[in-house]
């Protein structure tokens, strides 16, 4: 790890913030992966990863959903934990209030976890972007805060395009990157030391 990473000042756990793997997290399901916290509270801790593409495509499993979900419009692997459930995340356009648009529920800020029994078409006008996850990652009581002090997660701020980032980007590498030094230099770790 590099020197003084440990003592980098980590945000607080809360709804809207990111989990980003440290490089020392080999666990298959987080390797390299960005957990955004949708819900926090004492007795755990929801998040869904949100650089993990299926092969599935939205429209094989959710097909009304499908026309309105963004690049790539699969359905991505949210976490290990029940990965038959969907959840899907949005994020509004600007003016849009989550607490007066229909078949959403307000995270932070413009993005809102989506009620997949809504209608699909009343709320596409009124959301930048949209992405389903099939399964979500969880944490009891306690469990990750202790994964933060062993260090295998990071706490840093999310932007909304996070939740939409697009196919091929290293979201990983560049939430690290905008976080300054001493974490942006983590953003350069490779996964085989081999080929440094």
């Amino acid at each position: 790890m590099a020197s003084g990473v440990g003592e980098h000042q980590q945000a607080e756990v809360e709804a809207g913030t990111l989990l980003v793997a440290s490089p020392t997290l080999t666990d298959p399901n987080f390797a390299r992966s960005v957990v955004f916290v949708i819900d926090h509270r004492p007795a755990g801790t929801l998040g869904v990863v949100l650089n993990r593409p299926s092969e599935v495509s939205v429209a094989d499993v959710l097909p009304s959903w499908g026309p309105h979900t963004s690049s790539p419009d699969a359905v991505f692997v949210g976490g290990p934990v029940e990965q038959r459930t969907a959840l899907c995340l949005a994020a509004l356009r600007t003016g849009e209030d989550p607490a007066r648009t229909g078949g959403v529920v307000g995270v932070r800020g413009p993005v809102a976890l989506v009620d997949l029994d809504g209608d699909p078409d009343d709320l596409a006008p009124r959301v930048r972007g949209l992405r389903v996850f099939a399964g979500y990652s969880g944490w009891d009581r306690g469990q990750l805060a202790g994964e933060i002090q062993r260090g295998d997660w990071y706490v840093v701020p999310a932007l909304p395009d996070d939740v939409l980032a697009p196919a091929g980007y290293d979201l990983w590498g560049g939430v690290l990157r905008r976080q300054g030094v001493p974490l942006a230099l983590l953003a350069t770790h490779v996964t085989e030391p081999r080929r440094n």
